[in-house]
């Protein structure tokens, strides 16, 4: 007589949650992304922006995060895998070099970008010139370790996510430089 098959009726919310999360990652890669980013911002820089009067400051970055970073980010990733293969001799090095002379300029220029005109400023570059490379500076010296690890050791489809928990930081900082 053949065991009729039942699922597990008690596993935990963490594990329901990852569940979901790689079911979502599968089907809509850069939609999970692209939510997950702004989520985690939202969560997490949410009570200090709002304490700090800077509510459309905050608006401006769950917007930044939600179009344009988990987009840009996946695609990136997905690119450099193309680009770079682990096959490719020295490909640790070429990754690296990849993301922090390329990606990361061009990335903060179009957060700088659109940061302005999501808050409707006038040009301002004397100040733009002196606080990029102030943050640029700040991004290798902050980024270059997790972002070593991340596009050398974490697989392509969790590299937004962890991306995510660095840049809980990393978008206070910016926030504080703007000013």
């Amino acid at each position: 007589m053949p065991v009729k098959s039942v699922p597990i009726q008690h596993t935990s919310v963490h594990f329901r949650l990852l569940q979901q999360y790689l079911f979502l990652l599968k089907r809509y890669p850069i939609i999970t992304k692209s939510v997950t980013r702004s989520d985690v911002l939202h969560v997490a820089t949410g009570g200090f922006l709002r304490c700090s009067q800077l509510s459309l400051l905050f608006h401006c970055f769950v917007c930044y995060r939600l179009f344009i970073t988990g987009p840009v980010s996946h695609c990136f990733y997905q690119l450099m895998e193309a680009l770079i293969p682990t096959t490719d001799p020295h490909c640790i090095i070429k990754r690296l070099l990849l993301d922090r002379l390329i990606f990361a300029p061009g990335f903060l220029l179009i957060f700088y970008f659109v940061m302005n005109i999501l808050e409707v400023r006038t040009s301002q570059n004397g100040k733009l010139k002196g606080s990029f490379w102030t943050a640029l500076k700040m991004n290798w010296k902050v980024w270059t370790p997790f972002q070593f690890v991340n596009i050398n050791f974490v697989p392509v489809q969790f590299r937004v996510l962890f991306a995510n928990m660095v840049a809980l930081f990393w978008y206070a900082y910016l926030a504080s430089v703007r000013k």
